[in-house]
């Protein structure tokens, strides 16, 4: 559980970093960090037009700038994007003025008001200087798709475990991802959708 959903002690240390939303109504909140993707990105926006469901793209800046008319089409099929720094640093282990600096870097091409730290790793002091600017969103619920060792069906399962109101939950538009996150994507879609959730943007 430490892995899929925050534990509370987390949450009262990244206090004021949104992990759930819209707590008392059943809502959920779809993400996807690591967009655009050749290979991921036009099936997965399929997916979401086939079921109706608008997503939150976190995007990594060098991806958008490898792949601008990837990028430009998530915002066009009506998604938001959020920025995910511009080389997926790890704040725990880049220093104060670098991972700023990546950060606005990719935020000249993303233009978002919404952040999220690559692997949820932000120092207090980056956190403080960043927020002053962006929304900080971590997640309540992350699948862990990027795990090979893990099946679809468990991916799938932890959606059904952990998911509740105003759940943030974090899938991956990535090559390394693509097995488990399209194995578990649409049961997971279906599930939620049984269990009378809706899908708003962030």
């Amino acid at each position: 559980m430490f892995f899929e959903q925050p534990p509370h002690v987390l949450r009262l240390i990244w206090k004021g970093t949104w992990r759930r939303k819209q707590v008392g109504k059943k809502v959920v909140y779809l993400t996807f960090d690591d967009a655009p993707s050749p290979t991921t990105t036009p099936k997965l926006l399929d997916i979401l037009d086939k079921n109706n469901i608008k997503a939150t793209f976190f995007c990594v800046g060098d991806n958008v700038r490898k792949y601008p008319d990837l990028f430009e089409d998530i915002k066009r099929r009506g998604h938001r994007v959020g920025n995910h720094s511009m080389h997926h640093l790890k704040g725990f282990c880049t220093d104060y003025d670098s991972y700023i600096q990546d950060v606005e870097l990719a935020d000249r091409v993303i233009q978002s008001t919404l952040l999220r730290p690559p692997y949820g790793r932000i120092t207090l002091k980056q956190l403080r200087t960043l927020s002053k600017k962006y929304e900080i969103v971590m997640w309540d619920v992350i699948t862990r798709d990027y795990n090979n060792k893990l099946t679809p069906e468990e991916v799938y399962s932890i959606v059904k475990r952990y998911t509740r109101n105003g759940s943030i939950i974090v899938f991956h538009d990535s090559e390394k991802a693509a097995h488990n996150m399209f194995g578990a994507l649409q049961p997971s879609i279906l599930f939620l959708k049984e269990k009378g959730y809706s899908f708003e943007l962030l």
